[in-house]
């Protein structure tokens, strides 16, 4: 009631100013009215609201994105945690794969493994980071395939066609990861504070 009553007497003051002119208000008298509002607090806030407007809008235009963010969910699961030992970190949530690839592959595996499916994003990060997820990736140390083994032929473990087989490849890394470092999200913890896992 007191905003209507206070926009009631600044619009009466205005038409005054307009009808009647104002002494050294020279030949504009509408202008004048208007620099006296301007001057004015509701004025002033409409400015600096105006102005907020002006700048929010240009740093939009000049947004982009540059990549897709991660959404993270808190670990859980009967994987044993996310974080190398106390397993309250987050974990890079990740929506499953196409079943018929490695990476659907591997995914179709966890559980057995004793690995939840919060554990995907991790495995998922590491070996895209290890070899992109191809089979017959091999590095200069002579490491090889989707895990990287090192040297490469430890994979025989888990088949004789560890050269060529992304399941048998598969296995035998979750095999490792399992036994090395607990979960997949250790193991990339690791990945990530030295390089290697």
């Amino acid at each position: 009631m007191v905003t209507a009553a206070a926009a009631t007497v600044t619009v009466t003051a205005i038409a005054l100013i307009v009808i009647t002119g104002q002494p050294g208000s020279g030949s504009d008298p509408l202008g004048a009215a208007v620099a006296q509002i301007s001057a004015g607090k509701s004025g002033l806030e409409l400015a600096s609201a105006r102005q907020k407007v002006i700048l929010q809008t240009a740093a939009t235009d000049a947004f982009s994105v540059a990549s897709t963010p991660k959404i993270s969910t808190a670990g859980s699961g009967s994987s044993g945690g996310s974080a190398g030992s106390g397993g309250a970190g987050l974990v890079p949530a990740a929506p499953p794969p196409d079943p018929s690839s490695a990476q659907g592959i591997a995914y179709g595996l966890l559980s057995s493994y004793g690995f939840s499916t919060d554990q995907w994003g991790c495995l998922d990060d590491l070996w895209q980071a290890e070899s992109g997820w191809v089979y017959n990736a091999e590095n200069a140390s002579g490491a090889y395939g989707i895990p990287q083994a090192l040297p490469g032929s430890k994979m025989a473990s888990a088949g004789p066609d560890w050269q060529t087989d992304p399941t048998t490849q598969i296995k035998w890394g979750l095999g490792y990861i399992k036994d090395t470092y607990g979960t997949p999200c250790a193991a990339w913890d690791h990945e990530e504070a030295d390089g290697w896992y």
